[in-house]
């Protein structure tokens, strides 16, 4: 892979005469490739990625929105994930394909920040979202008696959307916080799509609390969302362990093993890319990284649900044979009134 080097000049900037330095006006993201075959090539790849993964987590919101058997608190909790990673992925790549296949890559002030601010948003509900499904299984398996007591339909509205406003003041305070910086050392950014650690890379502002808000902020809610997992699995197999029956165990288990593989997936993804210095690692290694946190997640969810998960199975399977029955039916119709 190859950096291209900016398109644009310091054009793009508007002259502050008061004070003799120089205001972005608007960024420069970094390619891939300088190679006009490559950014097609990478354009494509992006795309398909994009479209399986929406048609995946779109599948996902679709079947446990029709299938009445699946209008469980866990498989509520499933829906809103799909429609979180939905949205982002759909923050990023789209954008990134477009702008690898019409070789354009400025992207404005405004336009940064939003992305910026959707980027944290969805981020923060992913993981909050994920903690809550760590406590509903907890209460599943561990309380089963007061499960719909305490997992009732309100209840569930409230901790979706207690998780959604908390994450739209999360990511609207580091936005924020980032924007009131100064830029004017540079408008190239290291990144094919806005982030924090690369803004804070090429301010010419003061950017150790900044550096310390995200780290913190960062460590504080990732930590504490992390222990309440951590504690949730702890008593599930401490209680699973105590089943009688074999096949029971492996049920309980089995339930668990997907939820623990988007975990760690989301953990890991984040760690590489955001709980460390912005200075500690390359331009490309960050860009690697970041395809792997902004695109793998939300790519591997409805795969790692649907192929372990039975009810979605068998949910995906009658609706695909309820829609190949009204198609025949249809053609049925049309045929008869043609004769």
């Amino acid at each position: 892979m190859k950096h291209l080097s900016p398109n644009r000049e310091v054009t793009h900037w508007s002259l502050k005469m008061s004070n003799f330095t120089t205001t972005v006006t608007e960024f420069l993201l970094m390619g891939f490739s300088n190679t006009r075959e490559l950014q097609i090539l990478y354009s494509l790849i992006f795309f398909l990625i994009y479209s399986t993964s929406l048609m995946g987590n779109l599948l996902i919101v679709i079947v446990t929105t029709i299938d009445s058997r699946l209008h469980t608190p866990m498989y509520f909790f499933l829906r809103n994930l799909s429609i979180v990673d939905a949205c982002f992925i759909s923050v990023t790549i789209p954008q990134a394909s477009i702008n690898s296949l019409v070789n354009n890559r400025a992207i404005s002030v405004s336009g940064c920040a939003v992305q910026i601010f959707l980027m944290i948003f969805m981020a923060y509900a992913e993981f909050t979202l994920l903690t809550v499904m760590a406590c509903d299984l907890y209460v599943a398996i561990c309380h089963p008696l007061l499960y719909p007591v305490v997992m009732c339909p309100r209840v569930c509205v409230q901790m979706t959307l207690m998780c959604l406003f908390t994450g739209i003041l999360y990511a609207g305070f580091h936005t924020g916080y980032t924007f009131r910086l100064s830029f004017c050392q540079s408008n190239l950014i290291h990144q094919f799509f806005c982030d924090v650690p690369s803004l804070l890379k090429i301010s010419c502002s003061e950017t150790f609390s900044n550096t310390l808000s995200l780290l913190g902020s960062g460590l504080v809610i990732g930590v504490g969302c992390f222990v309440i997992i951590i504690a949730s699995y702890i008593s599930i197999f401490s209680t699973v362990l105590k089943f009688p029956v074999k096949e029971d165990q492996r049920k309980a288990f089995s339930t668990c093993v997907p939820h623990i593989i988007v975990v760690s997936l989301f953990l890991i993804s984040v760690h590489c890319v955001y709980l460390q210095p912005p200075s500690d690692s390359g331009s490309l290694k960050n860009m690697i990284l970041s395809i792997f946190y902004s695109i793998i997640p939300p790519f591997m969810n409805p795969i790692i649900y649907s192929l372990r998960n039975k009810q979605i199975k068998e949910g995906t399977r009658i609706l695909m044979m309820r829609k190949l029955l009204l198609s025949n039916n249809a053609e049925t119709i049309i045929l008869s009134q043609g004769c």
